[in-house]
């Protein structure tokens, strides 16, 4: 049986769950509450520091060195910091690297920053970051600056970075300490383990305690196989009173979580879930309407969640409710070997009358409903009035969005989880299109 060991990892981690018990604990007793701090982007001119960090940013792009220099330095001064990240620096640099432009394109939009940087900081609470953890990253950061850029670097433009950094930072200490009662991951036992295809593999998971969670969302996850490497998996069931989750995982290389997930894990195995993100869940109107349902590959995970939520609706009294409206599904697949789920998504449309399945097969080239997913989706109707759920490999869902939104479908009935984009310029995207190009439209990543 697979287990995370006892180690001083743990006891650190254990150390932080007993400090944020008992800063909530004063919070709760305390006296009077403490006034709420100002918004990180209430203050921040973030596109003065964009004009003056774009101005030189040739100094210290690809950011391949200036991270590389940054992550020497920060271990070398602090090396227990090391055990709070993967053993390949790989994906951590590329995501860092995306970080980075994304922080430096979007500077003058502060308020949208700061929503995104709260999320982070609510979702780092999993891997043990704490506020002095930010200070030693500043000061590395600093110094890789210096090291990278030479001797025209101005100190003008370094206390630009240090508070684009600190502003990102206050946003991420706001989102920490906003999910105080939360804990920062929650544990569960592997219960099933499902090789559907060579390199796709269904795992259940039975969760030691209840996870908060609405179909159609995505959450991190972490094996004991690959410590502090966390990839997000869509959620593939609506929530279950026996607290048990399901994840399809595609294996999409050697040697990472995707590997250890559908060649290594056994049943018995523990795994460890982040807090539950992904904003393509059914509202109240999506159990009446009619619906637009795509899903290509594991996209087939969250609509095999939504349509689950949707046919299991029951009234107050627990009587099932029958949904009123139509759900046109279309799910696609390289090849009738590569269509998994077939016996799941046949009770489901032999159960439900209001469900029609369109399946359809890249190797089949007749002119038909078969094709290519995107032109099938456009052949498939007006879908005038439908609301769209789309999901999937990030080319499939961009094709699939263009076309529907080409057809007149307005851009704010069209739901999908966020298409991976890469925000480097042309010569910069080797490290950002390897983070960009190992997350699809489910959320998965390798």
């Amino acid at each position: 049986m697979q287990s995370f060991p006892a180690t001083v990892g743990d006891e650190y981690h254990a150390l932080l769950a007993r400090h944020d018990a008992m800063r909530l604990r004063r919070e709760i007793l305390g006296p009077g509450r403490a006034p709420r701090p100002r918004s990180a982007a209430a203050s921040y001119d973030g596109a003065a520091d964009q004009r003056l960090i774009t101005q030189y940013l040739d100094l210290v792009t690809p950011f391949g060195d200036l991270i590389g220099h940054l992550y020497e330095e920060m271990f070398a001064r602090w090396p227990y910091l090391r055990s709070l990240f993967p053993a390949s620096m790989d994906f951590q640099r590329a995501h860092l690297a995306r970080a980075f432009w994304y922080l430096i394109e979007n500077l003058h939009r502060p308020d949208e920053m700061a929503a995104y940087f709260r999320q982070l900081g609510h979702d780092h609470r999993k891997l043990g970051v704490r506020p002095v953890h930010y200070e030693a990253f500043e000061a590395a950061l600093c110094a890789a600056l210096r090291r990278t850029a030479g001797p025209r670097w101005a100190e003008a433009v370094e206390q630009a970075w240090v508070r684009m950094l600190r502003f990102a930072v206050a946003s991420m200490v706001e989102g920490a300490d906003a999910a105080l009662a939360e804990p920062p991951c929650w544990q569960g036992t592997v219960t099933e383990h499902q090789l559907c295809v060579s390199d796709l593999a269904v795992l259940r998971v039975r969760m030691h305690e209840p996870y908060p969670y609405r179909a159609g969302q995505y959450a991190a996850v972490e094996s004991p196989l690959m410590p502090q490497a966390w990839r997000q998996y869509s959620l593939a069931c609506a929530p279950r009173p026996d607290h048990e989750v399901e994840f399809h995982v595609r294996q999409t290389g050697s040697g990472g979580v995707s590997e250890s997930l559908v060649s290594r894990t056994r049943v018995g195995g523990t795994l460890r879930l982040g807090p539950a993100r992904g904003t393509m869940t059914l509202d109240d109107a999506d159990f009446s309407g009619d619906l637009l349902m795509v899903a290509g590959g594991t996209g087939w995970a969250p609509i095999k969640a939504l349509l689950e939520e949707r046919a299991g609706r029951r009234a107050g009294g627990g009587r099932p409710v029958q949904p009123a409206g139509r759900v046109h599904l279309f799910i696609g697949a390289r090849s009738r070997a590569e269509l998994y789920g077939a016996e799941a998504l046949s009770r489901l449309s032999m159960r439900h009358r209001w469900l029609r399945v369109v399946r359809v097969l890249d190797e089949d080239r007749a002119p038909s409903a078969y094709g290519p997913l995107a032109e099938a989706v456009a052949r498939g109707g007006a879908w005038t009035g439908y609301r769209a759920f789309v999901s999937g490999p990030a080319a499939m869902v961009g094709a699939a969005v263009a076309r529907l939104t080409a057809a007149g479908m307005p851009a704010g009935r069209i739901h999908h989880d966020p298409v991976p984009e890469v925000f480097a310029p042309a010569d910069d995207r080797t490290a950002a299109a390897s983070a960009a190009g190992a997350c699809d439209a489910t959320g998965s990543t390798r």
